[in-house]
């Protein structure tokens, strides 16, 4: 047990002891090797995801969940992160991208009537935000949603979605408004992915090969009213709620990750002999290593800080950004000394540490750059732009 895992109560031990459970059933590390190389996406884990319960966490007793905290959450992404970042990422797509969502703007209906499904695994969503021409500045997008006497009809393009293929329903920003730019006139809505007119073209990628991404084309896309999700005109604003919760996802998983990457390294520097001795006993790397643990550690904490924010309703907009950016600059660190540390026997196809070091490119710029996020939090701390609030 690690010792920040001294601190868990009873029950949360008892949710890490799930997760693990769970792993070693469905995803040990051939498993996950397995996958990555054969870029096999690990959706058919999803129903026992909702059987052990990890979907219902933060969802009130009343709509079928658990009613726990955000703090269980991140515990479970943190520990799937170490086991598998894949099945963490498909994990966080149905909670943040789906149950927050549906929970904190969803209509009535569209809480019956979702809800279950995504709490038994039976489906999950994927964000259809990013365009050619938009993707930090998410203001400049130009799919547009015309309005017809029984809904509306969808016209344009995104790329870079993630498991759009496998999801039942893309989380798709559309301009419903006059304005051709910027956060106004912006609607969400839940669009098939087997609607007629929409068309999933696979993007080749340097890596996270178990999650496939795609460009989405909408040619003319009818849905009803009922495929409205929010208010109309008010996408943006529960655009940054759904990247709240998914940035904070990102962090919690990518810290399971980076100690999982970051153990395998270790275990590499004891082991290895060079001069008579481990290499892990050289001033050298053994200070090396032990920096790299506290910027582990240090993720570790910002991101059970943050968790306890979000659980007890508190802004966290600065601390969800922070905790975003140094989770995912620790895991790309460890990762590239993690191949400078183990030489060759990192560099070998099949080994472990050259998965991260490919997959963690991704992070420091998936769910908004870190640079767009520190422009943020520079606005949050009252230095550049608006006065925070």
């Amino acid at each position: 047990m690690r010792r920040m895992d001294a601190l868990l109560t009873e029950d949360e031990r008892a949710i890490l002891a799930s997760v693990d459970g769970f792993a070693s059933r469905h995803l040990p590390p051939d498993e996950v090797r397995r996958r990555d190389r054969e870029h096999q996406p690990p959706y058919d884990l999803l129903p026992a995801m909702g059987e052990a319960g990890f979907f219902a966490l933060p969802v009130p007793d009343d709509h079928g969940g658990l009613g726990r905290s955000w703090r269980e959450v991140a515990l479970v992404q943190e520990r799937l992160g170490w086991h598998g970042y894949m099945a963490a990422s498909i994990y966080n797509r149905v909670v943040g991208f789906g149950v927050m969502s549906v929970l904190t703007y969803g209509s009535p209906a569209q809480k019956r009537d979702l809800l279950p499904g995504l709490l038994s695994g039976s489906f999950f969503m994927a964000l259809a935000l990013t365009e050619p021409g938009a993707g930090s500045d998410a203001g400049a997008l130009k799919t547009r949603a015309r309005r017809t006497a029984g809904g509306y009809v969808i016209s344009g393009s995104k790329i870079w979605i993630s498991d759009a293929e496998g999801a039942r329903f893309l989380l798709t920003a559309a301009r419903t408004g006059d304005a051709a730019k910027g956060s106004d006139g912006i609607t969400l809505f839940l669009v098939p992915s087997d609607a007629p007119g929409v068309t999933l073209s696979p993007l080749a990628k340097v890596g996270n090969n178990a999650m496939p991404s795609f460009e989405v084309g909408f040619a003319d896309v009818e849905v009803g009213d009922d495929a409205v999700i929010g208010e109309v005109g008010g996408g943006f604003r529960h655009l940054m709620s759904t990247l709240h919760y998914s940035r904070a996802s990102m962090a919690a998983t990518v810290t399971g990750a980076a100690q999982a990457a970051l153990d395998g390294v270790m275990s590499h520097a004891r082991e290895r002999q060079q001069f008579g001795k481990p290499i892990g006993s050289f001033q050298v790397l053994a200070h090396r290593l032990a920096d790299l643990q506290t910027r582990v550690d240090l993720s570790r904490l910002m991101v059970r800080h943050l968790a306890t924010l979000i659980a007890r309703g508190l802004p966290c907009k600065r601390e969800a950004a922070q905790a975003k950016v140094v989770a995912t600059e620790t895991l790309r660190d460890v990762a590239d000394q993690g191949m400078q540390i183990m030489a060759s026997a990192g560099y070998a196809a099949d080994s472990d540490i050259q998965r991260f070091w490919r997959d963690s490119r991704l992070y420091t710029f998936g769910e908004g750059t870190n640079e767009i996020l520190r422009d943020g939090m520079a606005r949050e701390l009252g230095l550049t732009g608006r006065q925070p609030s």
